[in-house]
């Protein structure tokens, strides 16, 4: 699928759809490259929008080009200011720059009138008043022809009459519709005289009560194209068979020099949600908290859920631009995540599930000591954390009876607390169902990190949180909103929910987090990668969203 020119000495590698442009552009067909993103505001983007905005973006940046930012606003049914406001905040928040102001499907709602109307002085278009059944059983299927409308043959005059009195509002919801007049018996069922304009006696969130009749998709979607002087209309490969439909639009309507359009794979994603339907109901049922819930994909939960847009744009590199369809798995977008983190973000000690560590020889007060916010990347520089004689630890990092190679706390063992001391626990206290409530520990003073008795060395290092400067924070630990063993859809075609999705832990953070910001993001220690909630985290209720987890199971070697 791919190209490699060599141009001083520098290997250019270049996708199908940039071979055809560079042919376009050698022929004369087109001067200039223009493309653009038009969705639907009908839902929130997900991740897979997020390759088209890229990919678009990018093909006019590389051929000095312009992009295009366009609403397709039109199905007043199902479309929210809502939807528009979201759009446009994950494109801006990815960096794809559009060039002009943001347009809209609506704004040609006269010209595509006048074309539809052309389309009928041309014969090329009638009024039908089968209804939707009978379109659908006229139409025929992929063994068997369709047969002619009864009203197909009527006159130009009769069909300018209809259509204008459609317009004017004289017939109800699905009483009349405008019909390309193409070819029934055609092998592409999208051929076979596809509906063009419906009535739909509803308000347009821009144009208002202007309108009854809006046009169909595959009718407004090439003209808005042709009008803009598109010259790359780049789309995912379900519109492959609905190409021919495009280029009769903008031919019959007599557009010159017409964009062309080229088909590239959507990227699918392994046990993830993405289906603007199934989203709704989710949202609509109070099973996620809305669009921007940070279990779902889309840009808008990503963002909050700590996903940056260089670990997007990283993703969608990898992923590719082809031809044939497959499937990403979702470790791929976390190692994507991981990467970009990994030399970013300070390293925080946080304790998730925690216990209570009280060292008994020391003498009570609060000492202050200093570690590198990055232990990989020094320019981070340091910080201040607190020790003293009551801690935080995690449940975890302490085992009555640990199994052979237990390297953290058992009542005997020595563990180095990270930045600290070495200890060594003696005793513990449980409640009534033999959950340890609290760890006793001694501590060497002179072992201190940093110290000449440093150099003492124990196999086992845990981090802490001091108990008095601790801060309590919520800390809510995601996984796949589906059940990646049962399969993403159950047999009645439901969504095969996973009911531990999320879990929330009531933990402690250091000190130093109580200057943290919303949408700030932290390596915790041992943990993963952690960001504060944008949404429901305040100065005094601390809410922090897990990004993902330390350990990942993709690399580079596996794609």
């Amino acid at each position: 699928m791919e190209n490699e020119n060599i141009t001083n000495n520098e290997v250019v590698s270049k996708n199908f759809i940039e071979n055809e442009i560079d042919k376009d552009l050698a022929s004369g067909k087109y001067k200039e490259v223009i493309t653009r993103f038009p969705p639907e505001p009908n839902g929130y983007l997900h991740i897979g929008h997020a390759k088209s905005i890229l990919l678009n973006y990018s093909l006019a940046t590389k051929y000095n080009g312009s992009f295009h930012m366009r609403f397709d606003d039109t199905n007043p049914v199902k479309e929210d200011e809502e939807y528009v406001n979201s759009i446009l905040e994950d494109v801006n928040w990815l960096g794809a720059k559009y060039d002009g102001e943001v347009l809209y499907a609506s704004d040609y709602f006269d010209k595509m009138f006048e074309c539809a109307c052309l389309l009928i002085k041309k014969g090329k278009a009638f009024v039908c008043d089968l209804s939707q059944d009978q379109i659908r059983e006229y139409k025929g299927d992929f063994n068997n022809p369709g047969k002619n409308s009864p009203y197909r043959d009527r006159s130009i005059e009769e069909n300018l009459k209809l259509f204008n009195e459609m317009k004017e509002g004289k017939y109800k919801d699905g009483e009349k519709v405008l019909r390309a007049k193409i070819d029934m018996s055609s092998p592409n069922i999208n051929m076979r005289d596809p509906v063009i304009y419906t009535i739909k006696h509803i308000s347009h969130h821009r144009t208002g009560d202007k309108w009854c009749i809006y046009p169909m998709y595959d009718f407004a979607h090439p003209l808005e194209d042709a009008i803009e002087h598109i010259t790359h209309s780049i789309c995912t490969l379900e519109f492959e068979d609905h190409r021919p439909l495009y280029e009769w639009v903008v031919n019959e309507c007599e557009f010159k020099n017409p964009p062309r359009q080229i088909e590239f794979a959507k990227l699918y994603l392994t046990n993830v949600v993405t289906g603007k339907r199934y989203i709704k109901k989710l949202v609509e049922d109070k099973i996620v908290d809305g669009w921007d819930d940070p279990r779902l994909v889309t840009i808008a939960a990503l963002r909050r859920r700590g996903y940056t847009k260089e670990a997007i744009k990283m993703f969608v590199e990898l992923a590719g631009v082809s031809k044939a369809n497959s499937s990403c798995d979702l470790a791929m977008l976390e190692y994507c995540i991981r990467e970009d983190l990994k030399l970013k973000v300070p390293r925080i000690m946080a304790i998730i599930d925690p216990i209570e560590l009280e060292i008994e020889n020391y003498d009570g007060s609060i000492e202050e000591l200093e570690i590198d916010n990055n232990m990989e990347n020094k320019e981070l520089g340091k910080r201040k954390i607190k020790f003293g004689k009551n801690l935080y630890i995690e449940r975890d990092d302490f085992m009555i009876d640990p199994p052979k190679k237990y390297f953290r706390l058992f009542v005997g063992n020595e563990v180095r607390l990270m930045g600290a001391y070495i200890i060594k626990a003696t005793r513990y206290d449980t409640d009534a169902n033999g959950n340890v409530t609290k760890v006793y520990a001694t501590y060497d003073k002179e072992t201190k990190s940093g110290s000449s008795g440093s150099d003492r060395k124990v196999k086992g290092t845990i981090h802490f949180v001091e108990k008095s400067s601790a801060i309590p924070v919520a800390i809510r630990l995601y996984e796949n909103l589906v059940d990646e063993e049962k399969g993403k859809l159950n047999e009645d075609g439901t969504l095969n929910l996973n009911p531990n999705s999320l879990t929330i832990k009531n933990g402690f953070l250091e000190s130093c987090m109580n200057t943290a910001k919303n949408g700030q993001s932290f390596q915790f220690v041992r943990s993963g990668y952690f960001t504060v909630d944008t949404k429901d985290s305040t100065d005094k209720n601390l809410v922090i969203n897990r990004i993902v987890s330390l350990k990942s199971s993709f690399s580079l070697d596996k794609k």
